[in-house]
């Protein structure tokens, strides 16, 4: 199924290893504007390429790219390899590490319809549209989308446990997660990684823009191509791979932000009374642990009030979408169709092109756009359960945008995969076996 291959790799020259906390940034949609403004400053730092500035952001990007090959600021390692990925952290009230195990190399950009590649959620249209333009500059990809395989036998990990003992980069990273990347160049070892991953299946956790930008690119440049083979880099897109059944894999929820929404707190309960059971609550500290108990309940807050609604159980059966109910009964499809759409009128088909809402992951930043008036109210939820993003991907069909964050996340400028093709070509054969 999912055909991978070794990367050669583009990476800040070996000169500038010591300084890699200052030159790696965070993915391109949770990077906040304190964080760019900081990284900015610095003229090398990889968040110029992933994130650039300018009139002409892409063409900037472009000459940056050249400008630092030029300059050796980034040089191409010789051999293709493995690059072996551990992120270890830990969460509040977590004595013990976790430890998430992955590697990256490079994934062919299968279409959605050739059910290799599974996605769980759908996607902000202009999100994509940045991703493709910059992609069409650049042809280099600064960070990694996240897949997840199913291992049972963790097959792979005895190898990746060899290599993380002598590591290219050892850092703390802008999450205070320790991250820490190593290579295997080894063409046996490396032809093991491509025999187990070509059996599997790969679920999209995180990068969905990308990845569309990259099948985006590669009909493009198939299109533009008369002597197409499938094997040139415009094919590929460098992806970090996890086992799915590791037990270190982490999500955490969301939070949906409302903006310019024309309707009054009373309003909005008035209209969810045929919908949802509303409790109205003293202290908005409590929201995550009331909410945690209950199948389909959420945080709904305003300025001065605070609510935990929860979905009356047997309207489940009103929701009148073609879709399996595996996908029905996840709490995010509950809220974007019974409070989105039913409750404030923005019809779920339009959702993910809708200025009205914005998505946030910390909960304290979430509770303060509102009390200053940034945001009209905001929706408090809880995270979706790995075997539930499985059996959606399994289904064949998705959850709304941004329904998982997966943590810890990657980060952008550890390595760079080109996909130009006098940096990608190589008698990849060698590590088919």
């Amino acid at each position: 199924m999912a055909e991978i291959l070794p990367i050669k790799a583009w990476r800040y020259h070996d000169n500038l290893g010591r300084k890699i906390e200052e030159l790696t940034s965070p993915l391109f949609d949770v990077v906040s504007q304190k964080q760019r403004e900081a990284l900015y400053s610095n003229p090398i730092n990889s968040i110029h390429l992933s994130v650039p500035l300018g009139p002409d952001p892409v063409q900037n990007a472009s000459r940056t790219l050249e400008n630092w090959k030029d300059k050796e600021i980034l040089k191409q390692d010789d051999l293709p390899g493995i690059y072996v990925y551990y992120q270890y952290f830990k969460f509040p009230g977590q004595e013990e590490e976790s430890c998430r195990k992955g590697f990256i190399a490079q994934i062919r950009a299968y279409d959605w319809d050739e059910k290799v590649v599974l996605r769980h959620e759908n996607t902000i249209a202009k999100a994509v549209n940045d991703r493709i333009d910059l992609l069409r500059a650049t042809q280099i990809q600064s960070s990694p989308t996240h897949g997840l395989y199913e291992d049972p036998l963790h097959e792979l990990e005895p190898y990746m446990d060899e290599a993380i003992e002598d590591p290219i980069y050892d850092l703390e990273d802008y999450q205070g997660v320790r991250e820490v990347l190593a290579v295997i160049h080894d063409a046996n070892i490396i032809s093991k990684f491509l025999k187990v991953l070509e059996s599997k299946h790969v679920i999209l956790a995180d990068g969905h823009h990308r990845y569309e930008g990259a099948i985006a690119f590669r009909k493009e440049m198939t299109g533009k191509n008369p002597d197409h083979t499938g094997q040139e880099g415009y094919n590929y897109h460098m992806m970090y791979f996890t086992n799915a059944l590791s037990k270190n894999l982490r999500i955490l929820p969301t939070h949906r932000l409302f903006l310019n929404i024309d309707l009054a707190e009373g309003e909005i309960l008035q209209k969810l009374e045929p919908w949802f059971i509303i409790k109205k609550l003293n202290d908005v500290e409590e929201i995550s642990e009331l909410i945690l108990q209950r199948k389909w309940a959420f945080g709904l807050i305003f300025s001065e009030n605070a609510y935990k609604i929860r979905l009356i159980p047997e309207k489940i059966h009103e929701m009148q979408l073609s879709i399996p109910e595996v996908v029905k009964e996840v709490d995010m499809m509950v809220l974007h169709y019974f409070f989105i759409d039913k409750v404030l009128g923005v019809p779920l088909d339009k959702q993910r092109f809708s200025d009205k809402i914005e998505y946030e992951r910390n909960l304290r930043r979430c509770l303060g756009k509102v009390e200053k008036g940034i945001a009209s109210f905001a929706v408090i939820t809880k995270d979706v359960a790995m075997t539930q993003v499985l059996d959606v991907c399994k289904s064949g069909f998705t959850m709304p945008q941004k329904s998982t964050y997966f943590y810890p996340k990657t980060l952008s400028g550890l390595i760079f995969a080109s996909v130009a093709e006098e940096d990608f070509a190589f008698p990849y054969q060698a590590f088919k076996g």
